[in-house]
């Protein structure tokens, strides 16, 4: 590229190598900003990192990142989220909600399958029915145990009858867990249609809506407007971005942090979202030592949490507690006795109490934590086991799914409800604590919901049965071309929502 020089003018003597000087950083800013600047040609390339992306059915398997992605963009629900993670029409053109939230009822737009079938109410009941079946594996299912019955009410409208209140339901069908699939096609109507597939790699192309299709002047859209999406290990992904054969990077998390931070990634492209959910360490066995509420709290007293963060990203902040903020709760999140201490006398408190066990059961103390594979997990491993040794406890390092004392839970809240933050933490809890959530889920009010969500909170907290950490770490990769991604608290990014010429 040229670039041209600033004008000449009269410069004060003395001051001629000041202004070469000048000239050659001003040079070498432009030159490497073209350098670094990647030609806005061809289909938007992602690495979503995970396996292959694949069209896969949320009632029988667990959906990873890619999968996920594609589900977003060529299905979608009743609703779906923005750039920003707000709720925007999806099937449902416009929905209101009646009967102090015990009742949803969504219009339809007119849309069609690709088959050019129109979408008709049965086939969204019919699906969602599927998802929200007891037989269900979909991870949404238990929140969604309020729904009595989804009814057709007219081929265009529909109902969603709850048997007790549930105002903040439309976030839960956002998730692309409830994407809507034509019955037996496995298509969707969301906005991209897939084109063809090679390996790993699917490449998508915006679809043909009717209604939005108003005169008789329709522009074929440009090879612009297509996505390639790819399914990737992180460290490829990575590359493929520093190399610039690709223009975003999603699905990133503490486990690859490690990867991303030892590459040259510019500032302006690295976008960590302020997600919200859970990340801390379950109890998932309470068998000896872990039988004890006070022997559980000694273990989260003896994790250097800040220590642990600043090993990652900048900006990850540490929690003491399992609720972010008061939500649908009654009353503000329950911190544990032992939040108040100093670092120091939290662990010669854990130490008092382990020492006390191991003076009446002798021998080595060890306690298995489930970990993911992978760079971040070692790390995390690493501050963690530091911890559990000053107290005398020897940690051991098992895969995720295997038999474990403790198993890492990094999850991003689908909705903003205590409860899902109340039960996805309480993996394992004791009897007080399960009726307390459990009578929270059975509410007949939103007032009586929120004194017992407060009263499970108190109950979980004292049952020392997960070890808040912080909240998940998501990170992205984004070419300035993107100008509308956005980060939000979802960490969800719609491949529709990201440029602005784009639906």
């Amino acid at each position: 590229m040229t670039v041209p020089l600033p004008h000449s003018r009269a410069w004060p003597a003395g001051a001629h190598a000041g202004r070469r000087a000048l000239i050659v950083v001003a040079l070498a800013a432009a030159l490497l900003a073209g350098c670094n600047r990647r030609r806005d040609i061809g289909p938007v390339v992602v690495s979503a990192i995970g396996s292959a992306p694949q069209i896969a059915d949320a009632s029988r398997v667990a959906l990873d990142a890619p999968t996920r992605i594609l589900m977003d963009s060529t299905a979608q629900g009743l609703v779906r989220f923005d750039a920003a993670g707000q709720i925007v029409p999806g099937l449902a053109e416009r929905w209101i909600v009646i009967d102090d939230g015990r009742s949803y009822i969504f219009r339809l737009r007119e849309t069609e399958w690709s088959d050019g079938r129109p979408v008709v109410a049965a086939d969204v009941v019919k699906a969602l029915s599927r998802q929200i079946a007891p037989e269900s594996r979909n991870p949404l299912a238990p929140y969604l145990t309020a729904i009595d019955e989804v009814v057709e009410m007219t081929p265009q409208v529909i109902e969603v009858r709850l048997s007790r209140p549930r105002p903040d339901l439309l976030r839960l069908f956002a998730q692309p867990e409830l994407a809507v699939l034509h019955p037996i096609t496995r298509g969707g109507t969301g906005p991209f249609r897939r084109l063809r597939r090679d390996g790993a790699r699917v490449l998508l192309r915006p679809s043909f809506d009717p209604a939005r299709v108003a005169t008789e002047e329709i522009e074929e859209p440009g090879p612009e407007a297509n996505v390639q999406l790819i399914g990737e290990r992180a460290a490829r992904a990575i590359t493929r971005f520093t190399e610039r054969q690709s223009d975003l990077v999603l699905g990133g998390s503490f486990n690859d942090w490690p990867v991303v931070a030892l590459a040259d990634i510019a500032p302006a492209n690295m976008h960590i979202d302020p997600a919200a959910g859970l990340f801390g360490l379950a109890i998932v066995d309470r068998a000896g030592f872990l039988a004890d509420a006070q022997n559980r709290m000694a273990l989260a007293q003896s994790i250097d949490r800040p220590a642990l963060v600043a090993a990652f990203a900048p900006g990850w902040a540490p929690v003491e507690q399992i609720l972010p903020a008061q939500l649908d709760s009654a009353a503000p999140p329950a911190l544990p006795a032992w939040a108040s201490l100093a670092a120091a006398e939290r662990r010669r408190g854990a130490l008092a109490r382990v020492m006390r066990w191991r003076s009446a059961h002798p021998g080595p103390l060890v306690l298995r934590v489930a970990l993911p594979q992978g760079p971040g997990a070692t790390t995390f491993f690493g501050f963690v086991g530091a911890g559990l040794r000053s107290i005398g406890i020897e940690p051991r390092r098992v895969p995720w799914a295997a038999d474990a004392d403790l198993r890492l839970i990094d999850s991003v809240a689908p909705y903003d409800s205590a409860r899902w933050y109340l039960a996805r933490a309480c993996q394992l809890c004791g009897e007080q604590a399960i009726a307390a959530l459990e009578a929270a889920r059975n509410a007949a009010t939103l007032a009586e919901r929120a004194q017992l969500l407060a009263a499970a909170d108190s109950a979980i907290n004292e049952d020392a049965a997960f070890i808040p950490i912080a909240r998940p770490l998501r990170w992205s990769l984004v070419a300035e071309r993107l100008k509308s991604f956005a980060e939000n608290s979802r960490a969800w990014h719609p491949l529709n929502a990201l440029r602005r010429e784009t639906r």
